[in-house]
Formats: C-alpha cells, sequence, structure tokens
C-alpha cells in the first residue's frame, strides 16, 4: 500500500522545484494537479483512523475526561463533528451521537454512535432504532454500563468550536442521566480545542503538499499570465484567484483579496491609494494578496507581495527588497519567541519588546491553523488589539500544532522619497517542540510582474 505521501504527491506535483526553492521563497511556476475527491477519501479516512487510534486517548487523558459525548443534529453540527467522522460523511443524520470511552492504557478508546445508523468504517452503532425517548434511554444505558468518572461535553464559553453542544440537546442529555450522574459532565473544552489544534505525523507529511498549491496559485496569478498592467483590476485577480482553486476543485474558505500601494499616494491608511482594490494596476504598485484554502482536511492562510516593474526596470528596487528582508526579519522575531508551555499573551509581548529594541515598526495577529483557517489555540496579538488578548492569548503553546505567522511591518523606501510601504506577510507553518518550520517555504523574494 502506498504511503500518504506518495499517494498525495502522485497528484500534487511541483517538477522543477527543489527544497533551496522553497527555503528561498522561489515558488515555481507551475500548474498543480489535485486529488480527485474519490481519491481523497483514502488519505483523509487513514489520517482520521490514525488519529482516533493513536492521538485521540492521549488528549482525552491529558484532559482528565475518560467519556466524551459529541451529539448533534442534521442542519445543526457540532463543529468538531466534521474532524471526527470519515469521508464521504456531509452532515449528522437526525439524531447522532458519538460516544468515546476510554478504557484505559493498553486498552484505548472504544468509539461507537447511538444513532440509527452506523458510520462505516469508523463507528458501528450500539442502538437498533426507535423513537428519540428511546435514543436517550439508550445512551444512558451505555453510560451507566461503562460508569465514567469523567463525561466531558461541548459546551464553552471561549472557544467557539468547543461550544457545540445545543441548548436543547445538553437539555435532553441532562434529563436522560441520573441525579449522580449529572454530577460528572464537564466541559471538554480543552479535549476540543487540543484535538483540534494538534497535527498528527501523517498529517504532517502532506500538508507541505497543501500550503505548496496555496502558494503556486499565488505566484501564477502575480505574473503576466494574469496581470496586464494598466488594465487589471486587484478585483479581477483575486476572482481569478478564487476561480483558479475551484478549477482545481478546491473551494477557498474565504474570498482572496488583492490590493495596491502606489508611490506619490499618501502613506495613510484612509487614502485611496492605499491598500486600494478599485483601480487598475499600473507599472510600479506594490501588490499584496491574502488567501486561503482547506485540503485534505487541512487549511492555508498566506499573505505575499508583488511589485510591478516600470518602464527599463531589470529588478525590484532595492528600498523594497530591503522592505521585505524587514519583514522577514520580524518573522524570525516572532518564531524565535516560540517555546513549548508559552501563553500567546507573552509570545506576543517578547515579539514587540524585540521589535522595539530592533526598531521595526510593525504588528503582530498570529493565529493558529490546522483543521480551521482561524483554529483553536493561543492567539498571538490581533491586528486591531496589541495588548493580552484575554482567554484565548493565554492558552499555552503546544509541540505539533500550525500557526499562520501573520502580520506587517512598515518602513521607509528611498525610490519612493522616503514614503512608507507596508510589508503584510503571512505564512503556514508548524511549532514541532522546538522549532517554527515553514511548511512550504516562505517569501524572501518578491513576485515580479514584467
Amino acid at each position: 500500500m502506498k504511503s500518504l505521501l506518495i499517494l498525495v504527491m502522485m497528484a500534487v506535483t511541483v517538477p522543477a522545484a527543489t527544497a533551496a526553492d522553497y527555503e528561498q521563497g522561489r515558488v515555481v511556476d507551475t500548474t498543480p494537479s489535485i486529488l480527485a475527491p474519490r481519491d481523497r477519501v483514502d488519505v483523509i479516512n487513514r489520517i482520521l483512523l490514525d488519529r482516533l487510534d493513536n492521538l485521540l486517548p492521549r488528549l482525552m487523558r491529558e484532559a482528565g475526561i475518560d467519556m466524551w459525548l459529541v451529539i448533534n443534529r442534521e442542519y445543526n453540527e457540532d463543529p468538531a463533528y466534521m474532524s471526527l467522522v470519515p469521508e464521504p460523511v456531509f452532515a449528522a443524520r437526525r439524531t447522532t451521537m458519538l460516544v468515546f470511552f476510554d478504557r484505559g492504557p493498553g486498552e484505548g478508546v472504544e468509539r461507537f454512535t447511538v444513532s440509527r445508523y452506523p458510520i462505516k468504517g469508523a463507528y458501528d452503532s450500539v442502538w437498533e432504532g426507535g423513537n428519540l425517548e428511546e435514543q436517550w434511554q439508550r445512551l444512558a444505558e451505555v453510560i451507566e454500563e461503562r460508569n465514567p468518572k469523567k463525561i466531558g461535553i461541548n459546551k464553552s464559553m471561549t472557544w467557539p468550536v468547543a461550544d457545540g453542544l445545543s441548548a436543547a440537546l445538553h437539555e435532553e442529555l441532562l434529563n436522560s442521566l441520573s441525579p449522580s450522574r449529572k454530577e460528572t459532565v464537564v466541559s471538554a473544552e480543552k479535549l476540543v480545542v487540543r484535538w483540534l489544534e494538534t497535527r498528527s505525523e501523517m498529517e504532517l507529511q502532506v500538508y507541505p503538499q497543501v500550503v505548496g498549491i496555496a502558494r503556486s496559485v499565488i505566484s501564477e496569478a502575480f505574473s503576466n499570465k494574469v496581470i496586464t498592467p494598466g488594465v487589471t483590476m486587484p478585483s479581477e485577480v483575486a476572482w481569478y484567484i478564487r476561480e483558479r482553486f475551484e478549477s482545481l476543485g478546491l473551494k477557498p474558505w474565504f474570498q482572496p483579496y488583492v490590493n495596491v500601494q502606489r508611490q506619490g499616494s499618501p502613506d495613510d491608511p484612509e487614502s485611496p491609494f492605499f491598500g486600494a482594490n478599485d483601480i487598475a494596476i499600473q507599472p510600479g504598485d506594490v501588490l499584496h494578496t491574502d488567501v486561503g484554502i482547506c485540503y485534505l482536511r487541512l487549511c492555508t492562510d498566506t499573505q505575499e507581495m508583488g511589485y510591478v516593474l516600470r518602464m527599463g526596470e531589470a529588478d525590484v528596487p532595492q528600498g523594497l527588497k530591503d522592505a521585505l528582508a524587514v519583514g522577514n526579519r520580524w518573522q524570525d522575531l516572532l518564531t524565535g519567541e516560540f517555546k513549548t508551555g508559552r501563553p500567546g499573551n507573552d509570545i506576543l509581548a517578547r515579539t514587540r519588546k524585540a521589535q522595539e529594541k530592533e526598531g521595526i515598526v510593525g504588528s503582530v495577529y498570529t493565529h493558529p491553523l490546522g483543521a480551521f483557517g482561524h483554529a483553536p489555540g493561543p492567539t498571538i496579538g490581533m491586528w486591531d488589539n496589541q495588548g493580552p488578548t484575554p482567554d484565548r492569548g493565554d492558552w499555552p503553546l503546544y509541540p505539533n500544532t500550525g500557526y499562520a505567522i501573520e502580520g506587517n511591518i512598515k518602513t521607509t523606501v528611498p525610490e519612493w522619497d522616503d514614503q512608507m510601504v507596508q510589508i503584510k506577510l503571512e505564512q503556514s507553518a508548524v511549532y514541532d517542540g522546538s522549532k517554527v518550520y515553514y511548511l512550504a517555504g516562505r517569501q524572501t523574494e518578491w513576485h515580479i510582474v514584467r
């Protein structure tokens, strides 16, 4: 049986690229090939079963929960539900109850569903059907049979992804339990966040390929294949990116965004030429895009910069090259503060102190990345708040977690009469417990439109 990496690379090929290309930020112009939907099923389900068998038991014990209930209904699915079920499941059916019971070290986690339908390949059903009252009664029976010390439910004020149990289903659950059993019900908040933020070894094999697809489409969009200076609008480039992904069978998780900065325009963010997206792209413009896709249940989030050469220019002005280098230095300062157990607010404070020491003007708004584009985990600054973020910013950093290394710097450009330019960067990365690695390299050279 082929390894996951081979399966994915058979379809996602970057034939002319090398590891050095990615490390230096050079994305080779190529047309990525994506696994067909039917071919994605095996990859996704092998990753899922590995996570359920090997990751979930550890996380349940870490959270101190020996039974986890994920209960939802069709049209009102729990945010964590789709991360727990195999392809090709699209939704909950009727009322779907997933039950996970930790039988102890060496025994693993028992998993099943108390629902009318089994979920083929992952969950057998322990109920043969009937009415809703009988379904809740059967759930209560299997709970009593296993006698858990703590029952985790998805209820949280802090994390939306951990707040998937609806009010009505919560009420029904409590009504079905005995008074003494109700006392064992606790929030599964920590378990849900850890489940969704942690990347398995198998996921890390394929994640660079997913990020590479996103970067290659940006490289294609910021080229003469798409942009005709003096004619093309930023919004047209944004729609090209979206439609390109959709032609490959991938849906962005937000509308791609493209804007420009231009010499001679005020550096006031309120200026129509600062971050504008409704004017034709001209020679000498600085381009910026923000793009995110999800593929094989892994999401990316990427911001990169481009430049449109003027008549007679053979390369990007040195001042802009230096500005991008400042942005890369800012990334290094940020990722250098990633330490296991360190809260997001602490990483933010340390990074801002390091920036100030080096005279770098910029903002940090880095967020977790994985099963969602804006995933749970430690928030490290927000674009509109460079101070501590309550609760989510207090979450500690764990190994094998993904991040969008996101933020911006501002610096002057001599060739622009010392006008300020903003370099806005975002690259998908993973923290392995000791170091941050960019999953498909990072931008260290400008995209060039000639």
